[in-house]
């Protein structure tokens, strides 16, 4: 009896290995991109510490790839934002509205940044969105800025 089960377990076993279907692990395929988008809230400076800063701020949703990326063009001079950092998010499809985050690294301590954001799909295109330029000023070696209360 004992072992006519484990034929049955490994007969079991290997069959759905060899007949199971990759459709179920397939992403499904881009919703359709939004008409109009537009920033919400922020852009704002969630926290800074040591050489990065990490800015935030909500869209409403892109739709298109559920693969997205927020993009932060940045430098010393306002008129001059000639680094560029950028981070991978996903989106979600039941959300109405998107919180897009993104890294800042190399900073100098207390030296002021300025800033403006967008958000691309996987292929790099924009969403059609962009804030104004902005500002921050890096902290103190050593020392931690958070925004209190965080942005919501």
């Amino acid at each position: 009896m004992n072992g006519l089960l484990v034929k049955l377990a490994i007969t079991a076993a290997a069959g759905s290995l060899l007949c199971s279907s990759p459709i179920g692990a397939q992403n499904p395929p881009p919703q359709k991109s939004a008409e109009h988008v537009e920033i919400t809230k922020g852009p704002a400076l969630e926290s800074a510490h040591d050489d990065l800063a990490i800015i935030r701020w909500t869209t409403t949703n892109p739709g298109g790839d559920d693969d997205h990326f927020a993009v932060a063009h940045y430098g010393t001079d306002p008129s001059d934002l000639s680094q560029t950092a950028k981070n991978h998010i996903r989106l979600n499809r039941g959300h109405a509205e998107t919180i897009f985050r993104v890294r800042l690294q190399g900073l100098k301590p207390e030296t002021t940044y300025y800033y403006k954001v967008t958000s691309t799909g996987s292929g790099g295109r924009s969403d059609g969105v962009e804030s104004y330029v902005k500002h921050l000023t890096a902290p103190a070696a050593g020392q931690v800025t958070s925004a209190d209360p965080r942005p919501q």
